[in-house]
């Protein structure tokens, strides 16, 4: 049974020493009674109070993990419904299913292409998480053969899909050393499964019932039921399916889902959760717009069917806005950054260290060929509108960059260039920094190539 924040405040240290990133050990205890903290953030708790509050500290939803050569993804260890709550910790793998069953050069063309697939967006670089593989043809060393062709062509977590269990031991045998994920246990098979995933100490997906006819409340007691079996037999990291495909049924299952670990504790439900947009969707347009659906509302491992780089661009982008941290804009070191070869008579620009703004006006730069100095403000990872409304973009900020990281050195026409959005700060920039020469670019970053197309010293 849980804690409440009285119970555990009692097991504290009652130091306030703040060094958990709280006032007082009470504000820590209500954080840690409600999910939002780990217990492990408090450095002065006694072993015996660690032990009583084992229950109290474990995670609402279990963290999962499966792995092939290093590469890995992890589901799991969410403690809020929404991401401005806090934030979400661990993004969803986005996975593309082969099956046995397909001609083996198509098989081999679809894995060689998800896997060479890489884009860059904001310094990161995105590209397709694992693969699941499918025994459609219901033969075992079919099934294991093609396992390890994929192995040979790409080194990624994988997804093993059979109802036989001899199928997925003869594919494990495959993948020594990895951590593959084995999909999946159901009322039928769930003893064997259950054993076979104790044997190889292997994460087991619990699959439960898809009628459309039964009411989700009923669906998802019975899928409880199922992981209590499954537990009861030696598992502990199971991954859940409730079931549902279509578009409305999944959304309410997988909220449910959420919603009775995180606000009800309910351990036999906190688990990370397996999708497959493909098969609630009538076409691969409706596929990725459920798959989006699922990177929000909350899959864990999401399995598609379909591998196209435009959509992956777009799932990826959507899972890259979604699980960062929003009180973290993600940033760029402040700094001078050169493009080409600039030289003390190239233009230098300035820009907000938020990433989003400097990759636009990188890639923008870098399109004209031209030579370019770049002065990149610490303004706590805030756009330029929004950092110059907060006051960390201003005249002040500007200055102290350019003289922080010698812009003067690097330039002889002594211009500095800002953007069009903060033309107001002009003058005041100006009377900060003497001598110097203000102009005022272009609002938007895609009308950069036009400004220094004229640019003269």
């Amino acid at each position: 049974m849980a804690l409440s924040g009285l119970a555990i405040y009692k097991l504290l240290p009652k130091t306030n020493c703040k060094e958990c990133g709280f006032p007082t050990c009470l504000a820590f205890a209500m954080k840690l009674a409600a999910k939002q903290v780990e217990l492990a953030a408090c450095p002065y708790v006694s072993d015996e109070a660690r032990e009583s509050l084992a229950a109290a500290a474990a995670p609402p939803i279990r963290l999962i993990t499966i792995s092939s050569d290093g590469r890995k993804i992890e589901a799991g260890n969410e403690t809020v419904m929404f991401r401005h709550e806090k934030t979400f910790y661990h993004e969803p793998g986005l996975l593309v299913r082969v099956k046995d069953t397909q001609p083996l050069e198509e098989f081999e063309e679809v894995v060689t292409q998800a896997a060479s697939y890489s884009v860059e967006r904001v310094g990161m670089e995105l590209s397709v998480s694992g693969f699941a593989v499918e025994n459609a043809s219901g033969d075992p060393a079919l099934f294991a053969e093609r396992v390890g062709v994929l192995r040979a062509i790409a080194d990624l977590p994988l997804v093993l899909i059979s109802s036989d269990p001899a199928a997925l031991e003869a594919a494990v045998a495959k993948l020594e050393g990895d951590v593959p994920l084995l999909y999946a246990a159901d009322q039928d098979n769930w003893q064997a499964m259950a054993e076979l995933a104790k044997k190889h100490k292997l994460p087991l997906a619990v699959r439960g019932e898809g009628d459309p006819s039964t009411s989700s409340g009923h669906r998802l007691t019975a899928l409880a039921n199922l992981v209590e079996q499954v537990k009861n037999a030696g598992v502990e990291d199971i991954v859940l399916d409730p079931g549902a495909r279509e578009p409305v049924d999944t959304l309410v299952n997988l909220t449910q889902l959420r919603r009775l670990a995180l606000k009800k504790n309910f351990r036999l439900l906190g688990y990370p959760i397996i999708t497959f947009p493909g098969e609630g969707a009538a076409s691969e347009a409706e596929e990725v717009a459920l798959a989006a659906q699922h990177v929000a509302k909350y899959g864990g491992f999401i399995v598609l069917d379909h591998f196209d780089p435009a959509t992956m661009y777009s799932l990826l982008t959507l899972r890259l806005n979604i699980y960062t941290d929003p009180q973290k804009p993600i940033q760029m070191e402040p700094g001078i950054y050169e493009f080409g070869e600039p030289t003390a008579d190239s233009p230098l620009l300035t820009t907000t260290n938020f990433s989003l703004t400097y990759f636009s006006v990188a890639g923008e730069v870098e399109s004209t060929g031209k030579p370019c100095w770049l002065l990149v403000c610490d303004a706590e990872g805030m756009s330029v509108l929004t950092a110059w409304a907060a006051g960390n973009f201003d005249a002040e900020v500007i200055t102290k960059m350019v003289k922080q990281f010698n812009a003067g050195e690097k330039i002889a026409h002594r211009k500095i260039v800002i953007p069009g959005l903060v033309a107001v700060i002009s003058g005041e920039l100006e009377d900060e920094l003497s001598g110097w020469e203000v102009l005022v670019g272009p609002r938007e970053a895609v009308d950069i190539p036009a400004y220094l197309k004229f640019w003269q010293n």
